[in-house]
């Protein structure tokens, strides 16, 4: 079977992992697989090495001075378009708004469900929801959004997640490892470190965490917030700009790091006393799911879809979110540490994560694409 995976960028995101993940387990499965990128500023590769087997295209985006989002949305979805012959392809399968605009009759992964005010991008975001072929929901709570919100029926395939690579690196018997995780804690400092990884976006829930640090070290629990930030196509300026003014109001001095390299993410995961996930908006949480590979207490926020993936082995902060409740319940994950109970929750964690395999979301998408294909020959182009 010869299949399509479109994504919008070539950069660390969640949707960009999943599908670089997704496109080397279906070609462990046989199938012919190509991934087509958008490569804005000069991107030529992916954050990682992509298998041989799997074709990588990449479709060229330079940066153009002063451009809005809008702007840069429409010529995002014009290069994908250029790039992709649709005849090559049995099944195309886009990931995300852009890519779900650029090419017709596509199956399309809704992994979230976004609100846009920028006109281009809520325009974007309505058709990439309404003209796919077919839909796939990395959650069934994803899935009952969409069926409310537009009467659309979704094939709900949860995401995998790579638990050994995380799982080695919380390794205490492998030196190289112990290594990478002494060499972050040098750079980290001292002391407790809370974890996020993500942008510093409205959807990630960013802004709770500088009130929340603050109580911690008010409580007598002080900590070090880190934050590994991938990059985005969207502009939240006013929303860093208001994190920023939370941190010096409540004296917190996060450590940013911006995109940390595939090969060191999991040392740091595995570094972290607390992995923090406060998203406010979310359709799966892989991230919090190879914290939990790695064997780190993981605190989040009590979302539906959360709950659905994560009860039992993570501790969820009371809603509506807010400093206070972030802080005690990251309070209790610190303290707890060395207990036996604790233990138990981390085991759990490993073996939550160690279920969400590639091969079996890669089973069901084929599974999918078979039942589409011998429904409706146009999707077979």
């Amino acid at each position: 079977m010869r299949v399509a995976l479109l994504t919008y960028s070539t950069r660390a995101r969640g949707g960009v992992v999943h599908t670089l993940a997704l496109a080397e387990a279906l070609a462990d499965r046989g199938a012919a697989v190509t991934v087509h990128a958008i490569g804005r500023g000069g991107d030529t590769a992916f954050f990682r090495p992509v298998r041989p087997d799997v074709e990588v295209r990449l479709a060229p985006l330079p940066d153009v001075d002063g451009e809005g989002v809008g702007a840069r949305v429409l010529r995002s979805i014009d290069a994908l378009a250029a790039s992709v012959d649709r005849r090559r392809y049995d099944v195309v399968h886009a990931q995300d708004c852009i890519s779900a605009n650029a090419v017709p009759g596509v199956v399309r992964t809704v992994h979230h469900i976004d609100r846009f005010t920028t006109p281009e991008l809520a325009r974007c975001h309505e058709r990439a929801l309404v003209t796919p072929t077919a839909h796939v929901c990395v959650s069934a709570a994803v899935a009952a959004e969409l069926r409310q919100g537009w009467g659309i029926g979704a094939t709900v395939i949860p995401n995998g997640v790579d638990a050994d690579r995380f799982a080695a690196a919380a390794s205490d018997d492998d030196p190289r490892a112990g290594a990478a995780r002494q060499r972050w804690r040098e750079r980290l400092g001292p002391g407790p470190i809370v974890l996020a990884v993500g942008g510093i976006e409205p959807r990630k829930g960013t802004i709770h965490l500088p009130g929340a640090l603050r109580r911690l070290a008010d409580a007598g629990l002080p900590a070090r917030l880190v934050i590994a930030g991938g990059e985005t196509l969207f502009d939240y300026r006013d929303y860093r700009a208001a994190f920023d003014r939370a941190c010096a109001e409540h004296g917190v001095e996060p450590l940013v790091l911006g995109p940390v390299a595939h090969d060191e993410l999991p040392a740091l995961v595995a570094t972290a006393d607390v992995f923090a996930f406060p998203s406010v908006k979310e359709g799966f949480g892989l991230a919090a799911l190879e914290a939990l590979a790695a064997g780190v207490p993981t605190v989040m926020s009590d979302l539906p879809v959360l709950r659905e993936v994560f009860d039992g082995a993570v501790r969820f902060a009371p809603q509506p979110l807010d400093p206070a409740g972030l802080a005690a319940t990251l309070a209790a994950a610190l303290s707890d540490s060395g207990h036996d109970h604790a233990e138990e929750g981390r085991a759990a964690g490993r073996a939550l994560a160690h279920a969400h395999r590639w091969d079996t979301a890669a089973q069901a998408h084929l599974a999918l694409y078979e039942r589409l294909l011998h429904r409706a020959p146009a999707v077979a182009g």
